[in-house]
């Protein structure tokens, strides 16, 4: 230690203890970072989870008992038409030659029925709109989680209620609703039958014939006779080849339009069919669709052509046409569950200007179904009773609606009573804690048949209860979300502490040594409060029936905190020191932090907009050009070197990701390689008289007399750009790869990666073999532009090793300090680092761009689909998925790991510690976690949840991949060699 030995001076035994007692701190500080490692990966595994309980929770309730309507139903029967697919503009508007597609739903729209267009919510597919049709309900956002199981999560619906369901159609809709429903009649083609390959109207005439066969069946078969004369009953024909062609052949091709038209015949035919067979006018007709087509031939999204989709109802129980009225729906501000609002203006091609269009949210069809057969409505259905569709007299319409909005309150006072019933401190509803007494009231104006201030406060209440809904579902979202970011807050305060203590001269300004080595003694104090905390919370959620995770949530959260508040003697020193800096000291603080935050805040924009890079590399291109060009005392290429370097790599973030196939592309990159190594190595060979060359040139030049290693390597280049030609054009003949051809390029992948362990230790010499090295794997797995993406990544890299080697020279004076100060004052650096700075945040903040560039330079990391799978066929071309997947990451993998190659470098060269950095870089990607966490959608197409998903657990598991990505490229980087300036130089 620095005090006086038992004599009064400091002897070898001082010095001997001192030198002990710093062995035993770095001993210890290794175990601590080990133990903060596991910590922080156990947080993120948990955190990860937290989405699942927030966003993606059932709100489904069971346990209410259905309302039964206290009217008379006006229909006896239901037939339900849904043409998947099929999307509104196409069925209203008229063909090239000014005919109508669909004739006889439009002769039912002018002379017997209703219309409107159907609003439908995002995901816009197959099984979350028929479930939304069927039961009342949107789809469930937990099934995003559980796959495309038949029924994720028991529901009910109008078929439930049905005396009897006879449904034909596709396998992939039909067993949902009938395939356990005991009182259900029900067929379905098989799966072959779905071949795009073909018109698929005629999926759509076999379920006209399945229905037809039964009629003519039950002339033969009396029991089946008289359950189809008795009432309450649904007949559902599912017509999928809207759906099919429009996948196929697009929206707007003569096939799915000819698809329209054949669906209009069905419907025709099936209304002859049933008129003819009951002879009783009353059954009810509904003609809908699930979601709509765009014009690509796909459908999930929010876009109008997929929600979009056409409603003709007639029959028992359906109005007859109204004339057109703007006052049917005064209220245009309020929006449907697609984001439109209501009372917009009919197109003027569709010619039914002149007829009332009463457009409806897809879940209100359910309650439509059920008041026209007088079927309890689906308990969990939302829908809101569409009152313009039905003819029924002034009581029976408030009856009707009497039952629907019982049915959704029920469903509140169920959810309710479930969370009041293990809840300690209970918030109810307020708007609807009279809701009783606005019940009895509404009996009241019934019995005195003041029907139209019934209905008022019937509409009213129902929107409460859709309100309560909606509450309760988010009941848990405040606690849960501030336990989660208060977790996150936690654990990048508690990095910032460990940083600060660790790897910084902080400790040393504000502690004499012998109070720094006892700073970090366990605080009893802090740890019993924590576990104290700990523990009642967990006993209050053990009351309240808490899922097991919402313990580890809050667990977690305070296990942080209670560290953070151990270190309170640091804490309240480092509050000291702080009181007694100037305003400049905070200014700098202030400005550092808010431009972190922004660049953090744009890699979080760039998950969606790729062209972010572009100007961001433009920028840097420019001010650190300008910044070298005013500081370097003498002039220099270096500016100008990385001013094109940012320029090139800017662009690839403007190509398309769907990268087309080109070979000529590839081989120039292999080109574009070896010039740049070229490059490189000249400057090894020449550069080492000039000072700013230093510090990357070899530890010993010696070994570069004999370039052979680099030879090698380039011949491997070349030889993996013939590989990829040869290859290429073997497969464009449809001839077979031979055998010979994939050893060589699994030989020469191979071979070239283990290469860079042989190179000499200087910083630029290794880091240019690394380059070489892995470019042979990366050419051959590359099929067009991405090739010249990996030689500018690599000018880019280069760029910033350049910039931080000149930014070193002309900062020198400051940034000098010994490694034996460092040991003397306190602070457990390895040999030759110097403690972190404020400044030194750009190194992290620099690393995170280009590994976000790494992401998305060339498509998306977060979805490997989006990558071509023919970039594997040079290595393997029988199918095998694993194996595939397998080279198809190792290929994302290799600009990742030139990036990290670098980082690591850059840490030696500057003379910073490289587990500090990966703590900073830590901190950094959970800002950006921090801001995913509230951009998860649960609603949306399932790309866009998905995309939400895996963004935000991409940046949560950082904390391991960055890790396993360190420990894979320090094989290659623990043992560079840094030249250091000579001391009299600094």
């Amino acid at each position: 230690m620095r005090g006086d030995g038992i004599l009064g001076v400091k002897g070898v035994q001082g010095k001997r203890s001192e030198r002990s007692v710093v062995t035993e701190r770095k001993k210890w500080l290794k175990r601590r970072e080990k133990w903060l490692v596991i910590v922080g990966i156990v947080l993120h595994a948990v955190y990860m989870l937290s989405i699942f309980d927030i966003y993606f929770k059932t709100p489904i309730v069971h346990g209410m008992d259905p309302v039964t309507p206290r009217y008379s139903a006006p229909a006896k029967r239901l037939v339900l038409l849904i043409a998947d697919g099929l999307r509104a503009d196409k069925f209203f508007e008229p063909d090239s030659e000014g005919n109508y597609r669909a004739p006889f739903l439009r002769s039912v729209i002018k002379e017997q029925g209703r219309w409107g267009v159907s609003h439908a919510r995002p995901p816009t597919e197959s099984r979350p709109g028929h479930v939304a049709i069927i039961a009342g309900f949107y789809e469930d956002p937990s099934a995003v989680t559980k796959g495309w199981k038949a029924n994720p999560v028991e529901f009910d619906s109008v078929f439930n209620r049905s005396r009897h369901t006879f449904a034909y159609g596709s396998p992939d809709i039909i067993p949902i609703f009938c395939g356990a429903l005991p009182h259900s009649t029900w067929n379905s083609y098989p799966h072959d039958y779905e071949d795009f390959a073909t018109d698929a109207s005629f999926l759509d005439e076999w379920s006209l014939d399945q229905f037809q066969s039964l009629l003519n069946r039950s002339n033969e078969d009396p029991e089946l006779k008289q359950l189809l004369q008795q009432d309450k009953l649904t007949i559902f024909l599912h017509l999928l080849g809207c759906d099919s062609n429009g996948h196929a052949h697009r929206p707007y091709s003569s096939i799915y339009l000819n698809n329209v038209k054949v669906v209009d015949s069905i419907a025709e035919r099936v209304y002859n069919l049933v008129q003819s067979y009951f002879k009783d006018n009353s059954t009810a007709y509904i003609f809908t669709a699930d979601h709509g087509m765009s014009d690509k031939g796909s459908h999930g999204d929010g876009h109008p052509s997929n929600t979009d989709t056409p409603l003709v109802a007639w029959g028992a129980g359906i109005g007859h046409p109204m004339p057109d009225s703007h006052n049917n729906h005064p209220d245009k501000s309020v929006r449907f569950v697609d984001e439109h609002l209501h009372d917009t203006p009919t197109p003027s091609e569709w010619g039914l200007n002149g007829i009332s269009r009463m457009d409806v949210n897809q879940a209100d069809i359910a309650p439509l179904m059920s008041t026209l057969l007088g079927l309890s409505c689906p308990i969990n259905s939302v829908g809101n009773l569409p009152l313009d569709y039905i003819e029924l007299n002034e009581g029976d319409e408030v009856e009707a609606v009497l039952a629907n909005t019982k049915q959704i309150l029920n469903q509140f006072l169920r959810k309710s009573e479930l969370k009041q019933l293990h809840s300690l401190n209970f918030k109810p509803f307020k708007p609807l804690s009279n809701q009783s007494l606005v019940l009895d009231e509404i009996e009241h104006l019934i019995s005195v048949r003041d029907y139209k201030a019934a209905m008022k406060l019937l509409e009213d209440l129902r929107s409460l209860a859709l309100s309560g809904l909606h509450y309760f579902q988010t009941y848990d979202w405040l606690m849960l979300m501030t336990v989660i970011t208060l977790g996150y807050i936690g654990w990048m305060v508690y990095i910032v502490l460990h940083v600060l203590e660790s790897y910084t001269s902080l400790p040393e300004k504000i502690f004499r040594k012998e109070q720094f080595f006892g700073l970090r003694k366990s605080s009893p104090k802090a740890y019993l409060c924590g576990g104290l905390l700990m523990g009642v919370v967990c006993v209050l959620l053990l009351y309240e029936h808490s899922p097991p995770l919402y313990h580890a949530y809050i667990a977690m959260t305070i296990f942080l905190w209670t560290q953070i508040f151990s270190e309170y003697k640091f804490l309240t020193a480092l509050w000291r020191y702080l009181g007694g800096r100037k305003c400049s000291y905070f200014l700098k603080l202030i400005t550092t932090c808010i431009f972190s935050i922004l660049i953090l805040e744009l890699l979080v924009m760039s998950f969606t907009e790729r062209k972010i890079y572009t100007w961001c590399f433009i920028t840097l291109g420019v001010t650190s050009s300008i910044y070298l060009f005013k500081l370097m005392p003498q002039r220099s290429g270096i500016p100008i070197f990385l001013w094109l370097a940012c320029w090139l790599l800017s662009v690839f973030t403007l190509m398309p990701p769907e990268i087309p196939e080109n070979t000529p592309l590839v081989i120039t990159g292999g080109l574009m390689i070896i010039l740049i190594g070229g490059v490189a190595q000249y400057l090894q060979l020449h550069a080492k008289d000039n000072k700013y060359w230093l510090g990357l040139l070899a530890h010993d030049l010696r070994t570069l007399r004999f370039p052979l290693l680099f030879h090698l390597q380039i011949i491997l280049v070349g030889l993996s750009s013939l590989m990829v030609w040869l290859s290429t054009s073997h497969r464009m003949e449809k001839q077979e790869l031979h055998g010979l051809h994939q050893l060589m390029n699994w030989s020469i992948a191979g071979f070239a990666m283990v290469l860079p362990l042989f190179s000499a230790p200087g910083l630029l010499s290794r880091l240019t073999s690394i380059f070489i090295g892995f470019a042979p794997p990366f050419l051959l797995l590359s099929i067009g532009y991405e090739a010249l993406f990996y030689g500018a990544l690599g000018l880019a890299l280069i760029g910033w090793i350049f910039f931080e080697n000149a930014n070193l020279y002309i900062s020198k004076g400051k940034l000098s300090t010994n490694a034996i100060e460092a040991v003397e004052d306190g602070i457990l650096l390895s040999e030759y680092d110097r403690c972190l700075q404020l400044s030194d945040i750009r190194i992290p903040l620099i690393f995170m761009v280009l590994f976000n560039v790494a992401f998305f330079g060339t498509g998306n990391f977060a979805s490997i689909a989006s990558f071509e799978i023919s970039s594997v066929y040079r290595f393997i071309t029988i199918f095998s998925p694993f194996l595939m997947a397998a080279l198809l990451i190792f290929k994302l993998l290799i600009p990742f790991i030139l990036v990290i190659c670098a980082f690591s470098a850059m840490t030696k060269l500057i003379r910073i510690p490289l587990l500090g950095c990966y703590f900073l870089v830590i901190m950094c990607s959970d800002v950006m976690t921090i801001h995913f966490f509230f951009l998860v959608r649960n609603t949306g197409s399932w790309m866009e949840i998905g995309n939400s998903i895996s963004h935000f657990g991409i940046v949560s598991a950082q904390v391991v991949f960055v890790l396993l990505l360190f420990a894979l490229t320090n094989i290659y980087t623990k043992d560079i060699k840094i030249t250091r300036t000579p001391q009299k130089e600094m």
